[in-house]
């Protein structure tokens, strides 16, 4: 399917439209309020849910081997999955799943 340079500009300005106002209607308008302690116990999950979706693709699917899983980053996840388990704690989790990730790929080739 070809697009038209137009066409393109239009997807990306009423994506960054949409984008800008959903995080309007949270930080712009309630912003300033006090939220509920509901709302603010469920917000603490919010990594815990993004994080994943994120990395998961990279992990099984990872573009780098042309879409094959490889030892480096399954190790790298597993790492990643025991230090968040161990510490609770996200950033000990990703530095030791980048570390992992770094030094199995020197170690491998």
């Amino acid at each position: 399917m070809n697009f038209t340079t137009g066409e393109i500009w239009t997807v990306i300005v009423l994506l960054g439209a949409g984008t800008y106002l959903i995080r309007l209607s949270f930080l712009g308008l309630i912003g300033d309020r006090q939220m509920p302690p509901l709302v603010m116990r469920l917000l603490r999950y919010t990594p815990v849910a993004v994080l994943p979706g994120l990395v998961a693709p990279l992990v099984l699917w990872p573009g780098a081997t042309g879409g094959e899983p490889d030892l480096a980053r399954g190790l790298a996840a597993l790492a990643a999955v025991a230090v968040g388990l161990a510490t609770r704690n996200t950033i000990w989790a990703i530095l030791a799943g980048a570390v992992t990730l770094f030094g199995m790929l020197f170690v491998l080739g």
